[in-house]
């Protein structure tokens, strides 16, 4: 059954975050957009395990596929804060929504916007910020998960362009993507910084095949696949940023999609505390529990912590992004700071989403556990937020990798 989330107050007096008003006023109209048309089709997509299109061709036709970018791209020029919040309040009615436009704006988009010469934008962030085309992301490999920089795919010169071959694994909107941001090894001997190259790839090039399609426990609207680049033809003029730096522009991608995440994970976090205290108006004895009101008070404590870590980081990512995209060269120790500062906020919001949604699971006991209550699926969807753009123990690892400094093994992944 649907839990009824009626609450005596605005979900704002709660969490008691003011935001500038050109935020609220985006932040409103799209909650009236996903609360009238997107939460009560989310059921239906996670059980079918279907690719919302006709959900996707709406997000896309109110501008929602471009959030950060810059007007004269047909994005909406919100910056990593807006397209924090729009994370946030997508995620928070469904983690497959807010996984597949997440990937297609914060993985495929952004670095083309940071690192894409002016014919690059022009040519690829108009269609992408419009939704008249998906993008994806192409990094993890079947032997380079945490260790990206392990990756196998090649790119080999030959005459005016490059020719890619190898496998990507666990790619989101891997199977239905126009356009990749894919990174191959352009000298294996080189490792990381030298020996990898970012690309624009379009499907339309050839070569590039979905092996298949993966069954998960979560986020089942949002379709993960594995790519294959077989005889991959790419002009040179595609690749993305330097040749040979492609390791940063993936760690920077990285950065801003560990920001935009912790902010779903903060959507994660608001629904189950208001799916909790709806339930516990419903049935006002439980007011009387003391293990009720503590579960309710500690998701208030994740809820709120959350919020002001995820939001601190997007600020960042954002004065981070706007410097990347004038072309200023930033300090290396800047940019493992901002990497330090998502990694903390990624881990500790996607944990706080899990403890939060397990809390409410136990306080709507069997009705939380049962399919269309809503907990359920946030149960099985909060998981891969521990997991995704890099597990949580590879961000304790940036963390303390950057507060030891040098002689720790302070290497970036």
């Amino acid at each position: 059954m649907a839990i009824s989330v009626t609450l005596s107050r605005a979900s704002d007096s709660i969490y008691d975050y003011k935001l500038p008003w050109k935020y609220q006023l985006f932040r409103d109209v799209l909650r009236e957009f996903l609360r009238t048309e997107i939460s009560d089709t989310v059921e239906y997509y996670d059980k079918a395990e279907i690719f919302p299109e006709v959900n996707i061709r709406k997000f896309a036709k109110l501008g929602y596929f471009g959030i950060p970018i810059p007007r004269q791209y047909e994005g909406a020029e919100l910056g990593e804060f807006g397209y924090g919040l729009a994370v946030q309040e997508i995620t928070k009615v469904c983690s497959s929504h807010g996984t597949i436009i997440g990937a297609h704006t914060g993985l495929c988009e952004v670095p083309i916007w940071l690192f894409g010469n002016e014919e690059q934008k022009d040519r690829y962030l108009p269609d992408l910020a419009s939704g008249r085309k998906l993008g994806a992301f192409g990094l993890t490999e079947p032997g380079a998960g945490s260790d990206a920089a392990n990756i196998k795919t090649t790119a080999t010169k030959r005459g005016d362009h490059f020719v890619l071959n190898g496998t990507k694994q666990f790619i989101t909107n891997g199977d239905r993507a126009d356009t990749f941001v894919v990174f191959a090894a352009n000298d294996l001997a080189l490792g990381a910084y030298g020996g990898i190259s970012a690309f624009i790839v379009e499907r339309s090039f050839g070569g590039v095949s979905t092996a298949k399609v993966e069954k998960k426990m979560g986020i089942r609207a949002s379709t993960t696949a594995q790519v294959v680049f077989q005889d991959c033809p790419v002009p040179k003029e595609n690749i993305l940023g330097s040749f040979g730096a492609g390791f940063l522009v993936a760690l920077t991608a990285l950065d801003g999609g560990r920001a935009s995440l912790s902010a779903g994970a903060v959507g994660g976090c608001e629904s189950a505390l208001e799916i909790m205290i709806a339930w516990v108006h419903q049935h006002p004895k439980m007011q009387s529990l003391q293990s009720v009101n503590w579960m309710i008070a500690d998701t208030a404590i994740d809820a709120h912590v959350a919020r002001l870590m995820s939001y601190e980081s997007l600020e960042e990512v954002g004065v981070y992004f706007e410097r990347l995209a004038r072309g200023e060269k930033i300090p290396r120790p800047d940019r493992e700071a901002i990497s330090r500062h998502t990694a903390m906020a990624k881990a500790f919001c996607s944990e706080a989403a899990s403890r939060s949604i397990e809390r409410a699971m136990q306080v709507l006991g069997a009705e939380g556990y049962t399919e269309g209550s809503g907990v359920e699926r946030a149960y099985r969807d909060s998981v891969i937020s521990e997991i995704y753009e890099g597990t949580n123990d590879i961000q304790r690892l940036v963390i303390a990798r950057d507060l030891l400094g040098p002689g720790s093994g302070n290497q970036q992944f």
